[in-house]
């Protein structure tokens, strides 16, 4: 089978310790069960996020992971130039798989291990407008409702360890039950 008839994998993983906005490609990343990616500055039990610190640093770290579909590079390749892998701060960068459309609760099993819990949307701050110009505007979106969407990614939780490199699988377990929205976390 070629990659073009694969299905759901990861393109690419990048990690950076400190806070900042993009992240570092490598070879493969270790999700750490309950703290996200070793290595990575938002790694932690309890978030790790400033702007959230600053508002209460006993809250749960919901945004352990970020992962971003590659098909948003590709949109955003005529008009911004070309995005690398960790270029958006994303930890995972996916292929064939709809992250936007995923319910809360759903499982990204990794790998041959890792498994993943999706908490929400990331949302996107203005430092993406200080790495390219415009980029926020165009992270976000209005679906014909009139209602926001936003095409930033999706953040997790850890909830099994292990290794993640690119050209991993992805499979997704959806929570049984009613059908729950992606809200920002």
């Amino acid at each position: 089978m070629s990659a073009r008839d694969a299905g759901p994998q990861v393109v690419a993983v990048s990690c950076r310790s400190g806070h900042h906005f993009s992240k570092t490609p490598a070879r493969s990343i270790r999700l750490v069960a309950g703290l996200g990616v070793e290595g990575d500055g938002h790694a932690g039990a309890t978030v790790q996020h400033i702007s959230r610190m600053k508002k209460n640093p006993t809250q749960p770290n919901l945004r352990q992971v970020h992962l971003i579909h590659a098909e948003l590079f590709d949109e955003f390749a005529g008009r911004f130039g070309p995005l690398a892998p960790g270029d958006m701060g994303e930890n995972i960068l996916t292929r064939k798989i709809d992250l936007l459309a995923l319910p809360t609760g759903a499982r990204l099993h990794i790998g041959a291990q890792a498994v993943v819990e999706i908490t929400g949307l990331r949302n996107p701050c203005s430092q993406i407008d200080a790495f390219r110009p415009g980029l926020m505007a165009a992270t976000l979106d209005r679906d014909a409702a009139g209602n926001l969407i936003r095409k930033a990614g999706v953040m997790a939780i850890v909830l099994t360890g292990g290794d993640v490199a690119a050209g991993d699988d992805i499979s997704v377990k959806t929570p049984k039950g009613q059908f729950r929205a992606l809200e920002p976390v």
